[in-house]
């Protein structure tokens, strides 16, 4: 970005308050949720941001019918507000009764990961006065967004590249290769030699190029799948649901089908000896300021990790 922290468009500073609410609402994606935050009304949060974009000459959000969008300029400058706001934020806590701010922890993460295990393990915190925003997506996209400042911690199931970014391993997911029982029956055995007796079951994916799936296929059978799938559910619990129901074969996390290859609603058609394994991480940035509640959910996480 052409204009330096601190500096507008003709050279005067850039107001505090202005600045606190483009990062609320550059981390809630939305004025309205971003005045809910700061109690203010959205008009007085829409006026705020555009006296800030006056004063920097630049566009900083993309009005949507519902919500907004930040543009690469209001990415760069809530790199350089983010840290600095979030500890004058730690200061002004220390008034307050608790002496720590009451700003929600923003997490970032997988939807399926997110709902079968990091907000039961969470949930008992709230009763400590935790208040969480949750927010899923695709992990590039999170890692961007906790660069940005728009979350505290991201749970990624890639690891993240460079200094900008701190993460410890958090979980690993084992694959396996499952069916219905009418479906096991009509395929019979599997071997890790041969991925033939799978070529007439239809595939269920939660993306057209059934990314898990392929990368099983290539573990395990040691061949390149070229087949597409039947069905696309763009959420692997509906992908669990959808094979469940008997629309045939797929590949998922063992954590996410457990109960159903436990009550016998599932079969693993194949046991490998060495299963496809995805590491996922826990990811936050480096330097922020420590915040009570950021802290219990970072700590908790890698408790109950350990029975994962």
């Amino acid at each position: 970005m052409a204009t330096p922290l601190g500096d507008g468009a003709d050279g005067g500073p850039l107001d505090l308050m202005l600045l606190r609410t483009f990062l609320a609402v550059h981390r809630a994606g939305s004025f309205t949720a971003a005045g809910a935050l700061l109690g203010l009304s959205q008009p007085t949060v829409t006026s705020q941001i555009r006296a800030l974009e006056a004063q920097l000459d630049r566009r900083l959000f993309e009005r949507l019918p519902r919500g907004v969008v930040a543009t690469s300029v209001a990415d760069e400058l809530a790199v350089q507000v983010a840290g600095p706001l979030d500890e004058l934020a730690v200061v002004a806590g220390r008034g307050r009764p608790g002496g720590v701010s009451s700003e929600p922890v923003h997490l970032g993460g997988p939807a399926e990961v997110l709902s079968v295990r990091v907000l039961p393990a969470l949930a008992p915190l709230v009763e400590q006065g935790l208040r969480l925003r949750v927010t899923t997506g695709l992990a590039e996209d999170l890692l961007d967004g906790l660069r940005a400042g728009r979350f505290d911690l991201v749970l990624s199931a890639i690891r993240p590249r460079g200094r900008s970014v701190i993460a410890v391993p958090l979980m690993d997911e084992e694959f396996v290769l499952v069916a219905a029982p009418v479906w096991a029956d009509r395929i019979g055995p599997v071997g890790c030699d041969d991925a033939g007796p799978l070529n007439g079951a239809p595939l269920v994916a939660y993306a057209e190029d059934l990314p898990i799936v392929r990368r099983y296929w290539r573990h395990v059978f040691h061949a390149r799948l070229t087949r597409s799938p039947a069905v696309v559910v763009p959420d692997l619990r509906g992908v669990l649901a959808a094979v469940v129901a008997g629309a045939g074969v797929t590949v998922l996390p063992r954590y996410l089908c457990a109960r159903e290859l436990g009550t016998g609603e599932l079969v693993a058609l194949l046991d490998p000896d060495d299963p496809p394994i995805n590491t996922g991480f826990l990811a936050q940035r480096p330097g922020a300021p420590e915040r009570r509640h950021v802290t219990l959910v970072r700590d908790r996480l890698l408790r109950a990790a350990r029975s994962w």
